[in-house]
């Protein structure tokens, strides 16, 4: 009887604890945050107005933030990325927030063109965790190499090869993608 109540005791503080931690704004957006830096990550919080809150003041450059169930998001999506990147954050939930990916593509696209695209920080990650829920969430890596070409980094514009390529060369959006990752 009392391994079962220990059993029962047992299952129901890890359940709290699981519950606390999917119901806590700073521990949630951290998942996506590589181990190394989670602790000195500063997390956000956005609101309906593409402005931002700061929950918690991190002590590295990495901001992590929640995009569960925002336009064009997965049920369950989380990023981090450097804090350099929080205006083109914006500029990419503004248009999200059309909730049509043609039209958002389109304005993110009139903004490249016009020259009013914010840029990403050369080098700069972005750490991503999305799927359907958290416990079938991905993780997928991006480095920003905006305006980077085959010419200026000699890397391929496509997958083809099986390495590392730029994806959208010669843009703001440039990034560079890893197989496998």
């Amino acid at each position: 009887m009392k391994r079962i109540a220990l059993c029962v005791l047992a299952v129901v503080a890890m359940s709290a604890s699981v519950l606390a931690q999917a119901a806590d704004p700073i521990a949630t957006p951290l998942l996506a945050a590589p181990a190394n830096l989670r602790d000195g990550a500063t997390v956000v919080k956005w609101n309906p107005d593409h402005s931002y809150v700061e929950l918690r003041k991190g002590t590295n450059r990495l901001v992590c933030y929640d995009r569960s169930g925002f336009p064009l998001q997965a049920a369950f999506s989380i990023e981090c990325t450097s804090i350099a990147n929080l205006d083109r954050v914006k500029q990419n939930m503004t248009a999200e927030a059309l909730g049509d990916k043609m039209k958002s593509e389109a304005m993110l696209d009139g903004l490249e063109k016009a020259g009013m695209r914010a840029k990403p920080e050369f080098g700069s990650v972005w750490y991503h965790l999305a799927g359907p829920d958290r416990e079938r969430a991905r993780p997928h890596m991006t480095i920003a190499v905006p305006g980077a070409t085959t010419q200026t980094l000699g890397l391929p514009e496509n997958g083809r090869q099986g390495g590392v390529w730029i994806m959208n060369a010669g843009t703001t959006t440039a990034h560079l993608m890893t197989p496998g990752e």
